[in-house]
């Protein structure tokens, strides 16, 4: 097997070698270290590797596995952390001068419980500010580009999550989402990104930045990696007190590609917003295809889609001028222009209006709820628009001007408001090469479903076999 075969196994199929032992661990760190070495100074995915830690955890699993003490599948599996997770004696800095000399003496949980699973920490990555953009383009750090076109951002803020899973420098990776920063770097890049629902996975030990709306997922080659990571990570935590006291069953059961019956839901006011008619023409594909597996597809309203981003705008404004109180006030010239600007905007925002988003967000909650008497899942584009290049912030969408962080963020930010959980799936490609991703919504809790679908559609899709030309 060929280098470049070794670092685009799934984490399954990696799985399935390694404890057949056909592969080793070593083998699958020692490639991903190589592509990290050689294409990383393009892409800057990787913020921090910790190449000596992965080779000695490399060398533990693989003695654990020979002598039977398999933990099983992700053992072995190379995997990256946004620089936004705690890591116990490395560098923390969230993208940020304001944290750029901060070492943990713990882990995040999600970490935690994936070095327990036998992951392998190859390093950190990239990050917009503090999680508060949708580009990574980070002026501490520099920016993160997209594998499939190098001039263009890997969305945001796990951009270098994304990036790294995409040009196959790591296994799976996680991140973080509060406005669509799992779903829209996937979507970008042809990967697959999962937000479980608010309180599936614990939240301790990552940098917040809106408390009432972060959410922990994970970036991965394929929906059944996104199961097994999710399998790993969830579950409740007392250290995290929006954890939920629920039970989390093993989700790959639920990919058995049977979506006949199923009822789906296009989300109306997602599809006539200005769309990339490359987009359009992708999604329709899939929702087609979808169709022909016996799903039953109708159009769904959700009259209060505006109501309901303004009142997630309020409290995502509030909630991080209060993380940032201190340090924004004490060390100002240490942000970056575009955060800075975001968190002194949020410092304005009265104590009356972020109470009546929070009440217009109870609201919104339960009628968008409704929505699932009719329909078992929602469709819509992950990502409305094809990745802007580096130096773009006004993108030109048939003819109409927009802005390109809110044309970006302007599908995902609903389900971060609604804690519900989401999943970007690949369903095409521009004719200029550029990833469309669909996304997948359903219930609070009902991952099993979300995973479901995107499996069903992964199954009969090429999507996984392309790879950037890097």
């Amino acid at each position: 097997m060929s280098a470049e075969e070794l670092v685009y196994l799934s984490a399954a199929e990696a799985a399935r070698r390694l404890r057949a032992r056909e592969l080793s661990p070593r083998e699958l760190v020692e490639a991903c270290l190589a592509r990290i070495e050689a294409l990383n100074p393009r892409l800057n995915a990787f913020v921090t590797v910790t190449a000596e830690a992965a080779r000695a955890a490399a060398r533990t699993a693989e003695a654990e596995i020979q002598h039977g003490r398999y933990r099983g599948p992700l053992h072995g599996i190379p995997l990256a952390l946004k620089d936004l997770f705690a890591t116990r004696g490395v560098r923390t800095a969230a993208g940020s001068k304001v944290l750029a000399d901060w070492v943990p003496d713990y882990d995040s949980a999600a970490g935690e419980r994936l070095r327990e699973a036998g992951a392998i920490l190859l390093g950190k990555t990239n990050t917009h500010e503090f999680a508060f953009g949708a580009t990574t383009i980070n002026p501490h750090f520099g920016p993160t580009r997209n594998p499939w076109d190098t001039e263009r951002v890997p969305g945001g803020s796990s951009g270098g999550s994304a990036a790294a899973v995409a040009a196959g420098l790591c296994t799976i990776s996680l991140g973080s989402d509060t406005g669509g920063s799992i779903r829209l770097p996937a979507g970008v890049t042809a990967t697959v990104g999962l937000k479980p629902t608010y309180g599936r996975v614990s939240r301790y030990g990552v940098v917040p930045l809106s408390w009432s709306q972060d959410h922990v997922g994970s970036i991965t080659r394929t929906v059944e990696d996104a199961a097994l990571v999710l399998n790993a990570i969830a579950g409740h935590d007392p250290r995290d007190p929006a954890s939920a006291r629920r039970p989390a069953s093993d989700f790959t059961r639920a990919l058995d590609g049977h979506v006949a019956g199923l009822r789906l839901g296009l989300l109306k006011e997602q599809f006539e917003q200005p769309t990339d008619p490359e987009v359009s023409r992708a999604v329709s594909a899939a929702v087609a295809t979808l169709e022909g597996l016996g799903a039953k597809v109708e159009e769904v309203s959700f009259p209060e889609h505006g109501q309901a981003l303004n009142a997630g705008s309020v409290i995502l404004f509030a909630e991080a001028a209060s993380v940032h109180e201190t340090w924004l006030r004490e060390r100002p010239g240490d942000y970056g222009e575009d955060v800075r600007g975001r968190l002194e905007q949020g410092s304005l925002v009265p104590a009356i209006d972020y109470l009546r988003a929070q009440r217009a967000r109870t609201v919104v909650i339960e009628r968008f709820n409704r929505l699932f008497e009719r329909v078992d899942l929602i469709l819509s584009p992950s990502v409305p628009v094809s990745p802007p290049k580096l130096d773009e912030p006004m993108i030109s969408v048939s003819g109409i001007t927009l802005d390109a962080r809110a044309a970006l963020l302007r599908n995902t930010r609903l389900y971060d408001v609604l804690g519900l959980p989401a999943l970007s799936v690949p369903c095409g490609f521009t004719r200029a090469g550029l990833p469309v991703g669909l996304q997948v919504a359903g219930k609070a809790f009902d991952e099993a479903m979300v995973l479901r679908l995107g499996c069903a559609l992964e199954q009969v899709s090429p999507w996984r076999s392309r790879h950037p030309s890097l």
